[in-house]
Parts: C-alpha cells; structure tokens; sequence
C-alpha cells in the first residue's frame, strides 16, 4: 500500500516523481501558492545544462502528497507506481507568468532551472548553463 515519508518539511519544496503509469514518466511539482504546481515530464527532468524537456501542466496536488510513494490501483486517475526520484527545497528567482526560474537544491537535481510556457499549454524545462 502507498506510504507517506517525511522527508522535508517548510515552504518552496518540490519533489520529482517517477511514475509508472500507461505512459511512464516523471512529475516534476513545485511548492507554490499553497500547493503543488505539477508537470508531466516524459523524458525527466536533465541534470545537463541547456538539455530542454517538455514539460504538460497537470492537476494541481495537495501538499500532502510530497512525500507519496506507492500504487495508485486500477481504475484510479494515475494508476501505477509512484516512486520519489528527488526531493528538495528550492529558491525562486523570477516568477512570471509565463516563465518560472528557480534554483533546485535536491539530493540529485541542483543548480538553477528554467520552466517556460510556449504553443499555449506546453511547457520546457532546462537547467541553465553554469556560468563560469
């Protein structure tokens, strides 16, 4: 059955899940405005500077569900796995409308990431190139 582990507490967290569904892939969630914004992102978020990701905007989560690990059973929306890839707080940079820049610290994804809203709903996400 699902469990739930506290791994971080506070505010600006975000989790990246890896989830097992029709479709595998990963949901990337930002603590914001009192709950998780969340992309689908099917080929992950990169750790490679400048490496763009589709990113779709999906259902807003409760807070609550940072922690999630489990099966979502069948017949249920998400149904499959979900395991916790990285966890984290992070920094917001710039908040626009149609642009978020954060700097992520997470135990696997670090350094300051971009999401960018283009062609109306979708979304990229890319980790900026490290300045030298």
């Amino acid at each position: 059955m699902a469990k739930s582990t506290k791994r971080n507490t506070g505010k600006n967290r975000f989790v990246v899940h890896k989830h097992d569904a029709t479709t595998p892939h990963f949901d990337f969630r930002l603590e914001m405005d009192g709950v998780l914004r969340s992309w689908a992102v099917p080929k992950g978020v990169s750790k490679t500077s400048g490496v763009k990701r589709l990113a779709i905007p999906t259902n807003d989560h409760s807070l609550d569900y940072i922690d999630f690990e489990g099966k979502i059973p069948e017949g249920e929306y998400g149904a499959g796995l979900v395991e916790i890839f990285d966890s984290g707080v992070y920094a917001m940079i710039e908040r626009k409308e149609a642009s978020l820049k954060f700097e992520l610290y997470g135990k696997v994804l670090k350094g300051t990431y971009v999401l960018h809203n283009f062609q109306g709903k979708n979304w990229i996400l890319f980790q900026m190139k490290k300045e030298k």
